[in-house]
């Protein structure tokens, strides 16, 4: 039924679940997967009396925000792959993680989109995050949420 999913990763337990079950659905459909973290960049707007890091300093933040976002790519796609699914991996750079989501989803030409929503306390518990919130609303794709 579907040929490529992306699967939305940010390392926490939640989306782990998704990753687990976007690989279960693509070992099951034959499919490839492509899992996805987005790497902030660092706000260029600053509060009044926030410290201001000079562009050598933001560079390396972002840099350390990309290993970071490597390091969960690999663990996802060793997972893939000991599973038997074929797997690419993508960590773009964005201001929004949903845009980005999105965008990946059609640059690879996905027929699905898996990702995690993320849990609150009290009423918020009721409520989807925004970003899951976005994607659902702005994707011309299926989306696959997992709580």
């Amino acid at each position: 039924m579907f040929k490529r999913i992306l699967v939305a990763t940010d390392g926490s337990t939640l989306s782990r679940k998704a990753v687990n079950s976007a690989i279960s659905l693509a070992a099951e459909n034959e499919a490839e997967l492509v899992a996805v973290t987005v790497v902030p960049r660092y706000p260029k707007s600053y509060i009044e009396g926030a410290m201001t890091f000079s562009p050598d300093d933001i560079a390396r933040i972002e840099g350390q925000w990309a290993e970071k976002a490597q390091g969960k790519l690999e663990s996802v796609s060793a997972q893939a792959k000991a599973a038997g699914v074929s797997i690419k991996t993508t960590a773009p750079s964005s201001d929004s993680v949903a845009d980005a989501l999105i965008a990946a989803a059609k640059k690879h030409k996905c027929d699905l989109i898996v990702m995690a929503s993320h849990g609150h306390k009290g009423i918020k518990r009721l409520l989807l995050g925004s970003e899951t919130q976005h994607v659902l609303t702005h994707s011309g794709l299926p989306v696959l949420v997992l709580r």
